[in-house]
C-alpha cells in the first residue's frame, strides 16, 4: 500500500468559484484521490480557503462586512459547494487558522536564522485618496510585458508574469480607482530566493516526468532576464499572519503581515495539522505526511494547480521548505493545467463571467459537470466550454452509452428473470474474447490514471462503456431468450456484473451515479478489479437487485438554449 499526499491549490476566499477554478485544481485532484483510495492506497487529500491578502480585504469591503465575518461565511459556503461537487477532501481548512499562523512564523524564523531573509527599504505606491499604501492587488494597471489592461500588482493573470506594483503602466487604486498616487518609502522582508537558484534548478531538472507546462514555466522564472529574484514576503495590511521571528517579535515589523503567497502554501501543512488536531491526535499524525524524519520519506506528494500558480509552487514554496534547513517533504509531481475558457471568452470571478459552482448545481447534478469538465480538461492547451458541446457530451456519453446499458440490462432481466440474477451456462468464446479485451482496456485505463493523463483516462473509460453496449448488440440476449434461455441468462448475469464493474471504474469521475448503481445492485463490494474475469463473477446467481432510476436525463435543445442565454452576460 502506497501513501499518497494530494494538495489542491487553495482558492481565494473572495467569492464563489467558477467552473474554470474547479477544473484547474480541485476536481482533478479529487479524481486522483478517489482512484488511489479505490486501489487501496492511504490518501491524505488537503485543501483550504486562502483567506489573507488583498483579495480577501477587497471582497470583504465590497460586501460591507468585517473581514473575519466575511471569511467565515465564505469558507462555509465554499466547503458546502465542494461537498455539492463530491470533492472528497480529508480536510478543507482555513489559512487563518492558528496552525497556519504558528507554522508561518516558524518558517520565517528559520529562514532568518539561515540568512535567507533581508530587510529592505523599498519604494511602494501610496494612494493619497485612500490614505494608505497599495500592496499587490490593491493596485491595477497595464502589464508592462503583454499590455493586458487589468493586470494586478503581484501578477498578470494573462501572461503569468510576476510583477511589482510599481512595474504597472498607468496604475490605479483597486479601492477607489484613483490615479492620484505617489511613491513612498517603506521597509519589508525579502526572501532571498536567488541564493537558492542553483539548488532549485537542479531539483526541477531532476523531475523528468513533470508536465512540460510545469517545467517550462518554472525554468522561465528561473532563467529569463535576470533570473529568479528575491521576493518580498511582507505587506502593509491589517489582515493576515502577523510578522514574527518564530515566537519572538520582529522589531520594525509590528504593523505588517506576511504576504499571502508566503503563508498560503504553508497552509497545506497547517491544514493537515488542523485535521489531525480535530481528531485529537498528536503531532506525529500530521508530521508523518510532511517531515521526512517522521515518516514522510515514503510519501508520494502530488500538487494540482492552474498554470498561474506554478511559479509559487515550483520556486517560492520550495524555497521556504529548502531554506528552513529542516527535513520537510518536497513535492514529487506537479500537475498543472491551462485555462478553461467560456463560450468565446474567459471565465472570471472578478468580472462575474461564466458558470459558477452554485449556479451549476442549481441547474444539473454534479456528475453531469464532473464528466464534461474532466473529459475536456485543459491539459495540453486551453480548452473551451460551450453549451452545445456540453449537451452533446452529456447526452451521448452519459445517457446514451452508460445510462442506456444499465437500463437495458436491468429492465430486460426484470422482465424475463425477475429482480434476481439468473443462472446461466459457461462462458463461450465470444465472452472469453470480450473479457480479454476488457482486461486490456482496464490496464490501459489504469496506466493513464497512474500517469495523470486525465483526458486519455476518460476516453478509455468511455470505450469500456461502449464495449458493453457492443457486446449486447452482438449477443442479443433478447433474441435468443425463447430458443436458448440458459445462454440468455448467462449474458445477463455477465452484464449485471459488468454494471458493477462500471460503477467502480467510473466512481472517480461520477461518484453519485456509481453510488446509485451499487445501491440498486444491492452491493457493497467496491474492490478494484485486478482481474476482469474474476470481477464479472462477483455477484452470484439469485442475488437480488433493483432497476435503478434513470441515471442521466438528456438535455433538450430548449434547455440548452435557455442555459446559454441565462449565462451569456455578467453574473452578479
Amino acid at each position: 500500500m502506497a501513501r499518497i499526499l494530494i494538495t489542491s491549490a487553495i482558492p481565494y476566499i473572495n467569492g464563489v468559484k467558477h467552473l474554470g477554478n474547479l477544473i484547474g485544481s480541485q476536481l482533478p485532484a479529487d479524481l486522483y484521490a478517489r482512484y488511489n483510495r479505490l486501489r487501496g492506497n492511504e490518501v491524505m487529500f488537503i485543501c483550504a480557503t486562502d483567506e489573507h491578502g488583498t483579495p480577501a480585504e477587497l471582497a470583504a469591503a465590497k460586501a460591507k462586512k468585517p473581514i473575519e465575518e466575511f471569511c467565515a461565511e465564505m469558507h462555509k459556503m465554499q466547503k458546502e459547494l465542494s461537498e455539492g461537487f463530491n470533492l472528497s477532501f480529508d480536510h478543507f481548512g482555513r489559512s487563518s487558522s492558528e496552525e497556519n499562523r504558528k507554522l508561518t512564523q516558524h518558517f520565517a524564523g528559520q529562514l532568518k536564522k539561515n540568512g535567507l531573509i533581508e530587510e529592505v527599504d523599498e519604494s511602494q505606491i501610496y494612494s493619497k485618496t485612500d490614505k494608505r499604501f497599495l500592496p499587490d492587488r490593491y493596485i491595477e494597471g497595464i502589464c508592462p510585458e503583454c499590455k493586458y489592461e487589468n493586470a494586478r500588482g503581484d501578477q498578470c493573470e494573462n501572461c503569468t508574469k510576476q510583477l511589482n506594483p510599481i512595474d504597472l503602466l498607468e496604475p490605479r487604486s483597486a479601492i477607489s480607482g484613483s490615479k492620484d498616487l505617489e511613491i513612498r518609502k517603506t521597509r519589508h522582508l525579502y526572501l532571498k530566493q536567488s541564493e537558492l537558484r542553483d539548488r532549485l534548478d537542479k531539483w526541477i531538472k531532476s523531475k523528468k516526468d513533470w508536465p512540460i507546462l510545469t517545467t517550462s514555466i518554472a525554468q522561465k522564472w528561473l532563467h529569463d532576464g535576470d533570473g529568479l529574484q528575491d521576493r518580498g514576503i511582507t505587506r502593509d495590511l491589517d489582515w493576515g499572519v502577523p510578522v514574527k521571528n518564530g515566537t519572538e517579535d520582529w522589531p520594525g515589523m509590528e504593523d505588517k503581515v506576511f504576504y499571502v503567497w508566503f503563508d498560503a502554501p504553508i497552509e497545506y501543512i497547517a491544514a493537515t495539522a488542523e485535521f489531525t488536531n480535530s481528531q485529537n491526535l498528536d503531532d506525529e499524525a500530521w508530521e508523518r505526511w510532511w517531515r521526512t524524519d517522521k515518516g514522510a520519506e515514503d510519501v508520494y506528494y502530488v500538487q494540482f494547480m492552474g498554470k498561474d500558480n506554478v511559479p509559487f509552487h515550483t520556486l517560492s514554496f520550495p524555497s521556504t521548505l529548502m531554506g528552513s534547513g529542516e527535513p520537510w517533504k518536497l513535492v514529487d509531481y506537479i500537475k498543472s493545467f491551462n485555462y478553461l475558457n467560456y463560450d468565446g471568452g474567459q471565465f472570471s470571478t472578478s468580472q462575474g463571467r461564466g458558470v459558477f459552482m452554485d449556479q451549476a448545481l442549481e441547474i444539473l447534478p454534479s456528475d453531469y459537470w464532473r464528466w464534461w469538465l474532466l473529459n475536456h480538461i485543459p491539459e495540453n492547451s486551453d480548452s473551451e466550454f460551450t453549451w452545445e458541446n456540453f449537451q452533446l457530451s452529456v447526452n451521448k456519453d452519459l445517457a446514451d452509452v452508460l445510462g442506456n446499458f444499465v437500463s437495458r440490462v436491468t429492465k430486460f432481466c426484470r422482465s424475463k428473470f425477475g429482480e434476481e440474477i439468473p443462472e446461466g451456462t459457461h462462458f463461450r468464446s465470444i465472452e472469453i474474447a470480450f473479457i480479454d479485451d476488457l482486461q486490456k482496456r482496464l490496464n490501459t485505463y489504469q496506466t493513464h490514471l497512474d500517469a495523470l493523463e486525465i483526458r486519455k483516462a476518460s476516453n478509455e473509460l468511455r470505450k469500456i462503456w461502449v464495449a458493453g453496449n457492443e457486446y449486447l448488440q452482438r449477443t442479443e440476449p433478447w433474441s435468443i431468450f425463447k430458443s436458448d434461455p440458459k445462454t440468455s441468462a448467462m449474458i445477463i448475469k455477465l452484464s449485471i456484473n459488468l454494471i458493477r464493474l462500471y460503477a467502480i471504474l467510473s466512481e472517480p469521475f461520477i461518484p453519485n451515479a456509481s453510488k446509485e448503481i451499487m445501491a440498486a445492485l444491492n452491493c457493497k463490494n467496491w474492490d478494484w478489479p485486478e482481474s476482469v474475469n474474476d470481477a464479472l463473477q462477483i455477484l452470484p446467481s439469485s442475488h437480488s437487485f433493483k432497476v435503478p432510476e434513470v441515471l442521466f436525463k438528456k438535455i433538450t435543445d430548449d434547455e440548452r438554449d435557455n442555459m446559454q442565454e441565462k449565462f451569456s452576460g455578467i453574473q452578479i
